[in-house]
């Protein structure tokens, strides 16, 4: 992975996801060869110094991997935590996300934590579902729970309304002949970085301003 060529690492990489989390994935793996000999690090802060790497996956290979101390908190767990404990707070704020994870540390067993933590993962999945009515009549925790007592788990988690979609115009090019048709990288940063596409306009064009914008003027 380290010295795969980042065009054959795309090409594997098809329908897996956004092509951002594969470079990462290489530049994790240069970072494994260069300063661990090859060997992925088993230590909670060297894990989470990767490329690509944040406090959640970070948490999930360290307790189920290494069986450390540490949690897991995913969107699972901050729908479970903030059912379980009636708070209304916006889960997507980093202060409240830090808080729910520093609750979850603090109840964290000395062994088998990766099972804790993928039973918190499943529990959110499974049985405090999100976008509708959590089987609360099966949960496990049911006489834990205070937003199942005052009846407000429909109303849980609270999130940040997103944002209106923003829409861009584009025109696109088909540019073709014989055997061939054109198309362009996009830039190694932003949006959809380094993918490939057809090539495109901004704005809306007729097809007499785009074959305008075509012409290559001959030489007398």
């Amino acid at each position: 992975l380290a010295g795969c060529e980042e065009e054959k690492l795309h090409k594997l990489w098809e329908g897996l996801g956004y092509y951002s989390r594969v470079r990462n994935l290489k530049k994790a793996a240069q970072v494994i060869q260069e300063r661990y000999n090859g060997q992925f690090p088993g230590e909670y802060d060297a894990v989470l110094a990767l490329p690509g790497i944040g406090e959640y996956t970070a948490g999930a290979v360290c307790s189920i991997a290494f069986d450390l101390p540490v949690p897991a908190v995913d969107g699972n767990v901050l729908r479970v935590a903030a059912r379980l404990m009636n708070d209304a707070r916006n889960i997507e704020d980093t202060a409240v996300k830090k808080e729910f994870r520093q609750i979850v540390w603090e109840v964290l067993p000395q062994h088998r934590v990766g099972d804790f933590n993928q039973s918190l993962m499943e529990l959110g999945a499974l049985i405090c579902l999100p976008n509708g009515r959590p089987l609360c009549e099966s949960c496990p925790v049911r006489d834990l729970c205070q937003s199942c007592a005052a009846g407000t788990q429909l109303a849980l988690p609270t999130r940040q309304k997103k944002p209106r979609r923003r829409k861009e115009e584009k025109t696109v090019l088909l540019l073709c002949r014989p055997g061939e048709v054109q198309i362009t990288q996009r830039p190694a940063d932003g949006l959809l970085a380094s993918l490939w596409e057809f090539p495109t306009l901004p704005g809306l064009h007729t097809s007499a301003e785009v074959a305008e914008l075509l012409s290559v003027p001959t030489e007398a």
